[in-house]
């Protein structure tokens, strides 16, 4: 016993350094340890980099009038004589966070803080109030982009990180305005990169951090430890409403695409690969004889689309796109809409066993930025639905599948026949057994006089089909 005593004592006692005298130095795990060796060691702090970006977080106030009735009444002309009951504004206000991004006062913050609202407010560090102006609300990545007027009155500002050198385990600090009780900073590390799973927009690609961020803390500030905003903070994984260690952060690559946009565009448009691809499993990373899986595999390449251009085929598998592996889809789709239509990309293959490079170069998908909506009648199941023909750009918008096919049921007028049929959102796909892609062809196809109608919609990515008698 005291000979197994004391071979623990000398295992353990490197971890006890501490107990030495000044100066003298021990080893933990390859990495060497010391004692403070003056007093300002001692007191290091993040407070000069507090110091030094916080006045770039800002609150965003965000007002909305709402109408609404005041009585059961309300919507009866003789009773509302004798009860009143008029419809009544309501005014509903919520809080977020910002990051100056511009000296010109740009700031950039979540759409789900200022979404729907009439008027914005800009509170700084300093107490320093502004109106400010949306400038673009970009709800598939869950940015916005504020504009306020200083009048010439200097602005902080944060400059934006190279996300790609970002790593699980570095320091990071959330800074913003948790439950409105004024700017607040916590720290904590990178959990996670390329979270694509989280569903809290359509180009997922979050960073996660266990800094604890709250209500309020959404569109603040995500710093590491060179002062530069690493991204901009959106989502929580709460089952209470508040901090658990699991937060969300938008990357600064998307960041600065979508002020840029917003800045210089006056809108986004995103460019794509035109391609489909699914995650490579264990099982096709083996029988492509890879030791592990990364990267998607093509499963379909739109024609003449840049994927195609560049002589992408099915079965391609796709292991990096400008140097940075991707795991999904999602991952892929992301990378790719941090860059500008025009510009190139770099791919890398594993094709017939053997890793190639190509380059393509990236465009907005096909099609006009607003559809022509065309409203149906005559005597047909859609009669009194407003339609428009689905472009690969239109679906890309609309957050649906760029690769289908068919005319879109946008709306439907108050009762119009075509509510017993369609809803909107339905793509109608064939009509008695004619393919339905173009306005002409489903206009061809309703010109007939049928007593019996065939169809086919889909509802959902859901295949739904029968006959219609009238």
């Amino acid at each position: 016993m005291v000979a197994v005593l004391a071979l623990l004592a000398v295992v353990i006692s490197p971890l006890f350094s501490f107990g030495q005298p000044a100066g003298a130095q021990g080893s933990l795990f390859g990495i060497d340890k010391r004692v403070p060796q003056s007093q300002a060691e001692v007191e290091l702090s993040y407070a000069p980099l507090v110091k030094q970006v916080s006045p770039a977080v800002v609150s965003v106030y965000s007002r909305k009038i709402v109408r609404q009735n005041a009585s059961p009444f309300a919507n009866d002309p003789i009773f509302r004589e004798f009860f009143g009951g008029g419809p009544r504004e309501k005014v509903q206000n919520s809080l977020g966070s910002g990051v100056i991004v511009s000296e010109s006062g740009v700031i950039v913050t979540n759409n789900h803080v200022v979404n729907g609202a009439d008027e914005f407010r800009v509170v700084l560090s300093d107490r320093r109030e502004y109106a400010a102006e949306l400038i673009l609300a970009d709800e598939r990545t869950d940015l916005a982009v504020l504009r306020i007027d200083t009048e010439g009155d200097p602005l902080p500002t944060i400059d934006y990180a190279d996300t790609r050198d970002t790593e699980v385990g570095d320091i990071v600090l959330a800074i913003g305005n948790p439950f409105g009780v004024g700017q607040t900073v916590t720290t904590g590390i990178i959990s996670a990169t390329a979270r694509t799973d989280v569903g809290v927009s359509d180009y997922a690609f979050f960073l996660q951090t266990d800094a604890a961020v709250n209500p309020g803390n959404s569109g603040g500030a995500l710093i590491n430890t060179k002062a530069e905003l690493v991204g901009v903070n959106t989502a929580i994984f709460s089952r209470s409403g508040g901090s658990n260690g699991i937060g969300f952060a938008i990357p600064a690559e998307m960041v600065r695409r979508v002020v840029d946009a917003a800045v210089n565009e006056g809108m986004i448009v995103r460019p794509w690969l035109g391609l489909k691809a699914q995650s490579v499993t264990y099982d096709i990373a083996k029988s492509q004889g890879m030791t592990r899986p990364v990267g998607v595999m093509v499963t379909e390449v739109f024609d003449e689309g840049p994927a195609d251009e560049a002589g992408l085929a099915r079965g391609d598998l796709i292991t990096m796109i400008d140097g940075r592996e991707v795991y999904d889809e999602k991952g892929l789709k992301f990378l790719a809409a941090t860059r500008s239509p025009g510009e190139t990309s770099v791919l890398t293959l594993l094709r017939g066993g053997k890793y190639e490079t190509v380059r393509v170069t990236l465009a907005p998908p096909p099609g006009a930025t607003e559809a022509e909506l065309e409203l149906l009648d005559g005597r047909h199941p859609f009669s009194g639905a407003e339609v428009a023909e689905l472009s690969p750009r239109l679906a890309e918008e609309l957050g649906r599948d760029p690769f289908a096919t068919g005319v879109l049921v946008t709306r439907i007028m108050r009762g119009a026949y075509a509510w017993r049929i369609v809803r909107p959102g339905d793509l109608i796909v064939s009509v008695n057994g004619k393919s339905v892609k173009t306005l002409e062809q489903l206009d061809k196809a309703l010109a007939e006089d049928e007593a019996t109608w065939a169809i086919e919609l889909d509802r959902n990515g859901r295949r739904i089909s029968g006959t219609v008698r009238l």
